[in-house]
């Protein structure tokens, strides 16, 4: 009896995280988040009361390139950070991806001056992320936060996309994002099915 006490115990941690009767998967405020098109993990801020998701940047450029509009921009992530979160240079120095358009974002009315707009127009890429095991396809404003401590906002729309329910009383609840290694095995397994393939092919 004891035992089975010490389990329930040890436990019932994890059942706080698991996904409930409705598919929704439990996070805490802060998680890690993998963003694959930058090839980078990154501790992010889950905010409910925000919309979209923001990603700290600076130097944002906005060019077409052969017919498509790109942007360019630095990762705004102090350098001891990257240096802990092991972000190399390739990965937050002139950044290029395509530009999936703009978003308006209201300003707050003490950061608003007479005369100027009470909005900010901030430019939107396309990121795939990863938090815990679950990976979402979400739009991402760029704007400078170096001013905050993570890097990274997750707004209710890409929360709702990864079906999270947040906790305010945990963080890093999910521990490391797991899509990556899932990616990886899955890609190996199909490697081998090709070679085995090919092997029959030679066979006959």
């Amino acid at each position: 009896m004891r035992t089975f006490l010490a389990l329930l115990l040890v436990l019932a941690p994890l059942v706080v995280v698991a996904d409930d009767s409705s598919g929704k998967m439990i996070y805490g405020l802060h998680e890690k988040v993998h963003i694959k098109e930058l090839g980078i993990t990154v501790p992010a801020k889950l905010d409910t009361g925000a919309d979209s998701a923001s990603l700290s940047a600076r130097y944002i450029r906005t060019f077409e390139q052969d017919g498509v509009e790109m942007v360019e921009f630095d990762l705004s992530i102090d350098r001891d950070d990257r240096e802990d979160w092991g972000i190399t240079a390739e990965q937050w120095d002139d950044v290029e991806l395509p530009l999936s358009g703009h978003v308006r974002i209201k300003r707050r009315a003490e950061s608003v001056s007479p005369g100027e707009r009470d909005y900010s127009r901030r430019p939107v890429v396309t990121l795939t992320v990863c938090m815990g095991n679950r990976q979402e396809q979400i739009e991402v404003n760029l704007t400078d936060r170096s001013e905050f401590r993570y890097p990274l906002l997750m707004g209710s729309e890409a929360l709702q996309g990864l079906g999270a329910l947040v906790d305010p009383s945990l963080s890093m609840a999910v521990g490391e994002p797991g899509c990556q290694a899932s990616e990886d095995n899955s890609e190996d397994k199909v490697v081998e099915s090709d070679d085995e393939t090919m092997e029959a092919a030679e066979a006959l």
